[in-house]
């Protein structure tokens, strides 16, 4: 049976530890809150003041409670006033040097019932537990920024770790009124693990030069429906932070090119340029901690892009929710069944659902001469291409939520970009151009994201729940991965993997088994 955690103490009081510090207080906990000298003590107390300042003026707390909640906090510099606690959390620096220090004096003041917890987001739990001399008593509680607001935590257990002190922490997290995901000791834990892939990859497409900036966070805002971009969220959390994380992973983690840091994050750190906090990251800004980006980054088009020229008249074939799409927003349509010349005179343009084979698109290269704009994100355009005969006239035209993505192969033209271009803005969706490859930007970013995902669910790392908990109370998600697997439907996340890895061949892209066991049962990730 769990026991019941009467007193706390939080080390370190830095944003993330101030935070916590509320959390417990709010709770109605008294609190022992510690730092290392009397100048970080002010700090961590006015960053405290502040928090609670703000809730009264914004009618989240009145100021009797705002008061009562300091009330319960005892501030010092001495570690010796932990020593009746029954639990301490450690907010320390994510230094593994600087953590074991910590817990090697909250070792040796508290009292051996006490649970040492820290708030490490990558770092070894088992390493820390290691230099106690109570490593069953360590476990990890993972909060998330900013904690009296995010619900998760997530809490980590060791290989040595006693039941009882995890389910004391679990219990404990149902207390604050937090969703508890209990996991084991793994680098990056389930939400930074899944969303420092995500945000790795984004970098490297960046770095890579397949895409600028503004339009992929662009794609991911439009099309994948996320609240902000990846490269906006990485100056949001600093890029500092960023890269620290992917080493921890990247080293401890199996050392996949999915957390070997893309070598354009760490020039911008070299460079000083850590984000938001800076100034500047992917992003200028207009000063430090404003968040206002600058009209550069809110673009999301190409100032290259070639004139834009809406089509009057559409073909579809195969393709009813493009047609439906399109007729929808006002576009005249004609919708086939097969390649029917007489249908497709005076078209200017074919949308073409995926899964059309080479005869077809020779059928309708000797049928028309108009451009084959080919709905899919994965299906090779240049062989499509050159199947058809025509194959300057071939361009994707990816429709995914409210963004049109538009790829050219080596052989596409201007007018067949233009054409695209024109569907895209007769839709009244943002559209963004970019060169042929598997997964284009939203399912290149998004697939390997849920492939990790259903992973960690196949090798019982974390159930869905936990899973989805972690990255919509976590990270701020509109949905979990393994929620977005069973929308989308595990064949199409299935196909969209094998076309990646089979363009890739990295290990860390190989579709996971439990994808294609999904598909063969004809059952969602959740049964």
């Amino acid at each position: 049976m769990a026991d019941e955690i009467g007193t706390v103490g939080v080390v370190g009081l830095g944003t993330m530890g101030a935070g916590i510090v509320e959390v417990f207080a709010r709770s109605g906990l008294p609190v022992t809150a510690l730092e290392i000298d009397d100048a970080a003590l002010a700090r961590g107390r006015d960053t405290l003041r502040a928090s609670t300042d703000r809730a009264v003026r914004k009618g989240k707390l009145t100021a009797e409670q705002a008061a009562g909640i300091l009330d319960r906090i005892t501030f010092t510099t001495d570690y010796a006033a932990l020593s009746g606690a029954d639990l301490v959390v450690e907010a320390a620096p994510e230094r593994m040097a600087i953590k074991r220090a910590v817990f090697t004096e909250l070792d040796r003041i508290c009292p051996p019932h006490a649970i040492l917890a820290t708030n490490t987001s990558s770092l070894s739990v088992t390493e820390i537990a290691h230099h106690t001399t109570r490593p069953h008593r360590v476990v990890g509680m993972h909060f998330f920024n900013p904690a009296p607001v995010m619900k998760l935590v997530e809490v980590i257990s060791t290989v040595v770790a006693d039941q009882d002190a995890v389910d004391t922490v679990v219990a404990l997290c149902q207390r604050l009124r937090k969703t508890p995901v209990a996991v084991g000791d793994r680098p990056g834990f389930v939400a930074n693990y899944l969303l420092l892939g995500y945000l790795n990859q984004a970098a490297w497409m960046v770095s890579d030069g397949y895409v600028s900036a503004a339009d992929l966070d662009t794609a991911m805002h439009d099309g994948a429906g996320l609240p902000m971009g990846p490269l906006t969220l990485m100056d949001l959390i600093g890029l500092d932070t960023i890269v620290e994380i992917l080493d921890v992973i990247h080293a401890y983690g199996g050392a996949s090119r999915r957390h070997a840091c893309a070598p354009l994050l760490r020039q911008l750190v070299s460079a000083g340029r850590y984000g938001r906090k800076s100034g500047h990251g992917f992003y200028p800004y207009a000063k430090a901690g404003s968040g206002a980006v600058a009209a550069t980054a809110a673009a999301g088009t190409r100032t290259d892009a070639p004139p834009v020229t809406v089509p009057a008249t559409v073909a579809v074939l195969a393709d009813p929710a493009a047609a439906a799409a399109l007729a929808g927003a006002g576009v005249t349509v004609r919708e086939l069944s097969d390649v029917d010349k007489t249908a497709l005179a005076g078209v200017e343009v074919v949308v073409v659902g995926a899964g059309a084979d080479a005869a077809t698109y020779a059928a309708l290269g000797a049928a028309t001469d108009a451009v084959l704009a080919v709905d899919s994100a994965t299906e090779a355009l240049a062989a499509a291409g050159a199947a058809s005969g025509r194959p300057g006239s071939v361009v994707g035209l990816h429709l995914v939520g409210e963004l049109v993505e538009i790829a050219r192969t080596v052989g596409t033209d201007d007018a067949a970009v233009s054409a695209a271009r024109g569907l895209a803005e007769a839709l009244g969706r943002r559209a963004i151009v970019v060169d042929e490859r598997a997964g284009l930007v939203v399912e290149a970013l998004l697939v390997p994201y849920l492939n990790d995902a259903i992973g960690m669910l196949a090798s019982g790392y974390a159930d869905a729940d936990g899973i989805d908990h972690a990255m919509t109370l976590g990270c701020g998600y509109p949905e979990g991965p393994i929620a977005a697997i069973d929308r989308l439907g595990p064949a199409a996340v299935l196909a969209a993997a094998r076309a990646l890895y089979a363009e890739s061949g990295e290990p860390s892209r190989a579709p996971s088994p439990l994808l294609a066991q999904l598909v063969a049962a004809g059952r969602g990730a959740r049964g």
